[in-house]
């Protein structure tokens, strides 16, 4: 029997597999560590790609999220930041002497053009002597029955030292009214600016006697009684008497121009 020849005997031979052909080395290939075939490492391919898409869907949506509330808050915040020191009477340069902070800053803050550092607002919230807390706080977050604690009521003194303001209003108001509690040691003087025109202030004694000053038209007011007055012009109150003087005065300002 004649020799085959070598095409024909190839023929005969079994094919030898082609995925074993092209194998990959188990030292190369990183899924041969894991008893899984070709399909199985397709499926966790895209069940690992599904999985960061909707990680990256989540992370962008908590950024917005968080941007959002960064919005709310420094808006909150400016507001805040300008309340206050209207309460105090101060000016952008006057705060920013006092804090620390350049005015350029405090005026983006008011505006809310800027998102200030942790440590621009603890410098404000000195300043401005009221927590931080309080500086930070949101609408949204306040209840309907507030209260304010002692360290939160930012307090007023006379040139002279004597007469103590506690500035009790509610802050969201104090553009347009404002109230304090007076104490006062005996012969104090609360000497004050013209506010705007057309305002009016109230001053109810509850303790002591005290003393207004307008325009070189003095009155006294004892225990129950009030003074009303315009305030829109310089005006002094003293607290007179030998015992220490305590009212709540209230400044409406905007007020119509009396008559």
């Amino acid at each position: 029997m004649s020799r085959p020849r070598r095409s024909a005997r190839r023929a005969a031979e079994p094919r030898r597999s082609t995925a074993r052909r092209f194998a990959v080395h188990p030292t190369l290939d990183p899924w041969a560590r894991f008893p899984h075939n070709r399909s199985d490492k397709q499926t966790v391919v895209r069940f690992d790609e599904n999985r960061v898409r909707g990680m990256a869907v989540e992370g962008r949506e908590r950024q917005r999220e968080l941007q959002l509330g960064a919005q709310v808050l420094s808006g909150q915040l400016g507001k805040t930041v300008q309340r206050l020191r209207k309460a105090y009477n101060l000016s952008l340069s006057e705060l920013a002497e006092q804090s620390g902070v350049a005015k350029s800053i405090i005026s983006q803050i008011e505006r809310n053009e800027t998102n200030p550092t942790l440590a621009t607002i603890w410098r404000l919230s000195q300043a401005l002597d009221v927590s931080i807390e309080r500086v930070l706080a949101t609408g949204d977050e306040e209840p309907f029955i507030q209260k304010s604690s002692k360290a939160d009521t930012p307090i007023l003194l006379s040139d002279d030292g004597k007469v103590r303001l506690a500035i009790v209003g509610w802050i969201k108001t104090v553009e347009w009214l404002q109230w304090y509690d007076v104490q006062a040691e005996p012969g104090g003087v609360l000497e004050s600016d013209a506010h705007q025109r057309g305002s009016v202030e109230c001053l109810s004694v509850i303790e002591g006697e005290f003393e207004v000053e307008v325009s070189e038209v003095v009155q006294r007011a004892k225990a129950g009684e009030t003074l009303r007055y315009r305030c829109d012009r310089p005006h002094i109150v003293r607290c007179v008497g030998d015992t220490p003087g305590r009212a709540t005065m209230v400044c409406i300002l905007k007020a119509a121009v009396m008559e």
